[in-house]
């Protein structure tokens, strides 16, 4: 993409699930980028991405890091299993409204071209398919509620600007499940499809899957997503704008691929929760602008089993993705 040929571009939460895939990216299309995250010095870096350890909770940081840039991706947030957001939801609303906030203050002061803002399809309250305009209908699902809730005031600070400071230099767009390499695998972390993939590789225990598999989500790989983004900044699209594959899953079939990659049976679990019933995304707003997933669900979980199979036995931090 010639758009992003000596451009100076920041990628905030830049050594995450969508950030690794994102920066080389970028670099490829020529970009000049600035890696930030409070993890240390990720493994593998792309030659000539610049890297800053700097904590967003703190706005002198986002001053900082923002200066000087002409297009700042905001990926910076708090990872957390459903159990963890609901044990510990302080730990992931507060820090997520902190990078929300100062973050995108900071671009309007330093005077970036661009800004992308990464929603969440937590925003959305249950409904059979999300639609971009409908998410002020209702109120996030209470299995989302904090993460829905911290992700809506992202948004609305983008509107309130728009209003207040004729400043309409924002694109928001609200991922899917994501999966990808250096997903998170850890307990309070992991999410669906890291979680199965851990139990189906677990050789010493049975393959066991909760609910009954009827739920349907929506799966996109992370490098489909940070192409998603891209193409957003790079046509300025100011509405939200959904990434996702618009195919629904069942939890079944997801399983069931998984189990047929690593050569597992499956021990369905009935008593446990299952979640909302249906989490599935409307894309054609993303496909206006000429957005559609190029990886299969089948291709990317395979790929993503071989990496874990190699990286598993790594220091955790290793994979401890989009976090900050």
């Amino acid at each position: 993409m010639s758009f992003y040929k000596g451009k100076r571009v920041l990628v905030t939460g830049g050594t995450g699930l969508i950030g690794r895939q994102l920066v080389p990216m970028l670099i490829e299309a020529g970009a000049i980028v600035t890696s930030v995250s409070l993890d240390s010095v990720p493994d593998a870096l792309p030659n000539g991405v610049k890297f800053v350890h700097s904590d967003l909770r703190h706005f002198q940081n986002c001053l900082d890091v923002c200066d000087g840039q002409d297009i700042i991706f905001q990926l910076a947030g708090i990872k957390g299993s459903p159990v963890a957001t609901k044990t510990k939801p302080a730990s992931f609303f507060v820090p997520t409204l902190m990078f929300s906030i100062n973050m995108l203050e900071a671009a309007r002061l330093t005077g970036c071209e661009w800004y992308l803002n990464t929603s969440s399809v937590g925003v959305y309250g249950p409904a059979e398919i999300f639609h971009e305009d409908d998410v002020w209908d209702d109120k996030p699902s209470t299995h989302d509620k904090f993460a829905g809730w911290s992700k809506r005031i992202g948004e609305m600070q983008a509107e309130a600007y728009k209003i207040q400071y004729d400043w309409n230099r924002c694109s928001i767009v609200r991922p899917a499940n994501v999966y990808g390499k250096h997903d998170s695998f850890l307990p309070e972390t992991a999410m669906v499809v890291p979680s199965l993939i851990k139990r189906a590789l677990n050789k010493d225990e049975p393959f066991v899957v909760w609910g009954d598999g009827s739920p349907i989500r929506d799966f996109i790989e992370a490098r489909d997503v940070a192409r998603g983004m891209m193409i957003m900044v790079e046509k300025q699209v100011t509405q939200p704008v959904n990434l996702g594959s618009g195919v629904g899953v069942t939890i079944k079939e997801l399983a069931e691929t998984i189990a047929d990659i690593t050569g597992r049976d499956i021990i369905w679990d009935k008593n446990k929760p299952s979640g909302d019933r249906c989490r599935l995304m409307d894309t054609k707003r993303a496909e206006s602008y000429g957005f559609k997933p190029e990886i299969s669900l089948y291709d990317g979980l395979k790929d993503l089993i071989e990496w874990y199979k190699q990286n598993k036995d790594k220091p955790d931090g290793r994979y401890c993705a989009f976090t900050e």
